[in-house]
């Protein structure tokens, strides 16, 4: 079990941790999540050693190992599957002693110590993570110093997978990762055997591969049980509490603080006066939660609208100097469209973006739009692309080259910077500040189309909703280009899927491409591990193709007779009743599980319960949140039961006609 004791730290004066404390269990996936700037990632240079406290401890058991994402991101000529392997120290110190070792009994501790850690799989696991994050077996020879930097960040994050710690921290793994290595990461770190905490603002990913939540606000940290949802709706539900608690709390203070005031001179009152104020000095005061509430994105309406088609290609390519990325492009944007690019990295995304944006013309086929159309774009690389030396105001300023200076002001106060943060050189500002003044920048102008390549990378889990309200409120086309399934989900109406060289509608949602890409990561592992098998088979050689296998023809099906019909609409009938049975169950447990909401609710409807018993009432605000999420998975379950047993029912009813 890792724990953190009683920690407090500051950092230039600025209070970061303060009595921070919690006990994660062994083998727990756990996701951390807090505002930006609040100190998550501190806290993991804390339990890495990197940094030390003001007080407190970490205390880690001594067989543990804590691994993290190398900060240094690989490079060099060592090629990408020997540094992966190098990340596991044993086995490489094992394999070396192996070379060296003389003692015939020395050599034989070392490989069963090998056998025992698997040693000789290691390069097959090593391969099967590194192709998760994307990576073609013949990319995997290459050298580390051939990659571009966030490429190189996905093998540092392939070698801390590979080197599986007691205990491993990731800050933000999703950043360098497309969809499809997003995907394939969720459902390794889902069966990962040890403890995982996870930064992250992913909220799929804070669904889907953690059993809780570690919330780290106003400098403490408190553990919750569930996923991001469940942790979302206990936190609104404890909110809600002590907001009610707080205001019954400040009622009592004024009633008391109003006697001391009217009778504290009074003689016959004086004694009940001085009670009043002890009793006021002993009132604990109760803190609200602070609801910090994310300054909106604001993206302006086009000025002017377009008749359809925005935009429309025909027999379109596109690509650099002599190289085609994509071709045959035949697809129209509409102004109403909201479209989300799928595909791996590398297949052609980002191009597709700067043809739309105009940052690349169409080499053969044409691209057809109105002449007055305006394109925003967003993407990542451009926050390195900002004037460090100028703040946002200035960057609006050369916008507004005629408006005074209380319109800007008023302007880039309109766009979520304040008096501070609009006069910040933009080279001390946070990444999601950076982001913040790009997004205004990018939509200046009302587009008719705009362009959002990964657009949340710097955004906390608040400012991404703040972000998703955004879009769905502008008025024009967008185009989204994001590993945050949850941004797709809720804001692309259709899908294309940029892949073989050019780009063409998906038919199917993103439950849909999920099992697609994992279909295909099964298939390449068993190809691979086919094509291994084969060569043993041949002693290396290609492995002989065996002849196809035919599809075996059928008997015709011979009639039934009346005998066989009867029998088969009662085997039919009898299929039905044990849906109906587990419908039964489901709605007995729905009716309990709604009785004991309505008790609670009761309860919690009393106010003397948060004064008199705080501690209790807190225990059934908790109760309630999981009677809640109960009664949830029971209606989901109901569904589910009432659907099958509907083609259990039609199924009989064939079967009888």
């Amino acid at each position: 079990m890792l724990h953190v004791n009683d920690l407090t730290y500051h950092i230039e004066g600025w209070l970061l941790l303060d009595g921070a404390a919690v006990a994660i269990p062994a083998g727990h996936k756990v996701g951390f999540v807090g505002r930006n700037g609040t100190g998550k990632t501190t806290l993991f240079k804390i339990i890495l050693g990197e940094v030390n406290t003001d007080g407190g401890s970490i205390s880690v058991p001594s067989s543990w190992r804590v691994g993290a994402i190398a900060q240094e991101a690989p490079g060099g000529p060592e090629s990408l599957i020997d540094h992966v392997l190098s990340a596991d120290k044993e086995r490489a110190q094992l394999l070396a002693d192996a070379e060296t070792e003389q003692d015939p009994s020395q050599i034989a501790e070392i490989h069963t110590r090998l056998a025992d850690i698997g040693a000789h799989a290691a390069p097959a696991r090593a391969a099967t993570i590194l192709a998760g994050l994307g990576f073609t077996e013949t990319a995997q020879q290459q050298p580390c110093g051939s990659l571009s930097g966030g490429w190189r960040m996905r093998v540092a994050l392939a070698a801390a997978l590979f080197s599986e710690p007691e205990v491993l921290l990731l800050d933000e793994p999703t950043n360098y990762l497309d969809l499809e290595g997003t995907i394939w990461l969720q459902n390794f770190l889902k069966t990962y055997r040890y403890t995982a905490i996870i930064i992250s603002h992913d909220r799929d990913l804070l669904n889907t591969s953690v059993s809780s939540i570690l919330h780290l606000d106003q400098q403490k940290l408190t553990l919750y049980q569930g996923n991001y949802d469940t942790f979302d709706r206990q936190r609104r539900e404890k909110q809600a509490l002590e907001l009610k608690m707080k205001k019954k709390q400040d009622e009592q203070r004024r009633h008391m603080q109003a006697f001391v005031d009217r009778f504290r001179y009074k003689a016959s009152k004086a004694r009940q006066a001085q009670s009043r104020l002890k009793a006021l000095s002993k009132l604990e005061p109760v803190s609200a939660m602070a609801d910090n509430q994310v300054a909106p994105f604001l993206f302006p309406a086009p000025q002017k609208i377009l008749n359809p088609p925005l935009v429309r290609f025909e027999e379109a390519a596109v690509g650099y100097g002599d190289t085609t990325v994509l071709r045959d492009l035949n697809m129209r944007l509409d102004p109403d469209d909201r479209i989300g690019l799928l595909g791996a990295n590398g297949n052609g995304k980002s191009t597709f973006a700067k043809l739309l944006s105009g940052r690349l013309d169409v080499r053969s086929g044409a691209m057809r739009h109105h002449k007055k159309l305006d394109v925003g774009y967003f993407a990542q690389h451009q926050l390195d692309e900002l004037n460090p030396q100028e703040s946002p105001y200035d960057h609006i300023r050369a916008m507004m080259p005629d408006a005074t200076e209380a319109q800007r002001r008023a302007k880039i106060g309109a766009l979520g910077f304040g008096a501070h943060l609009a006069d910040t050189k933009a080279g001390k500002l946070s990444g999601g500040e950076k982001a913040r003044l790009l997004f205004a920048m990018a939509s200046f102008v009302g587009p008719h189309i705009l362009i959002l390549d990964e657009p949340t990378n710097h955004l906390d889990v608040d400012s991404r909703e703040a972000l998703i309200r955004a879009i769905n409120d502008y008025e024009g086309a967008v185009i989204l280009i994001s590993h945050d399934r949850h941004l797709i989900e809720t804001c692309a109406d259709r899908l294309w899927l940029v892949n073989k060289g050019t780009v063409q509608p998906f038919d199917g949602d993103l439950d849909d491409y999920t099992k697609l890409i994992l279909a295909a990561a099964r298939a390449d592992r068993k190809a691979a591990a086919a094509q291994a098998k084969g060569a043993d088979a041949t002693n290396g050689s290609e492995p002989v193709a065996s002849a196809p296998e035919l599809e075996p023809v059928k008997p015709p099906v011979p009639e039934l007779t009346p005998q066989e019909r009867r029998r088969q609409a009662a085997d039919a009938r009898a299929k039905v009743q044990p849906f109906k049975k587990k419908i039964q169950q489901i709605e007995s447990k729905m009716q309990k599980l709604n009785e004991i909401l309505t008790l609670i609710d009761s309860s919690l409807g009393d106010a003397s319960l948060y004064e008199k018993e705080p501690d209790k009432a807190q225990q059934l605000v908790l109760e309630r949140g999981k009677a809640a999420k109960e009664l949830q998975d029971a209606e989901t379950d109901w569904i589910d039961a009432t659907e099958a047993l509907e083609q259990a029912e039609a199924a009989a009813q064939a079967a009888q006609s």
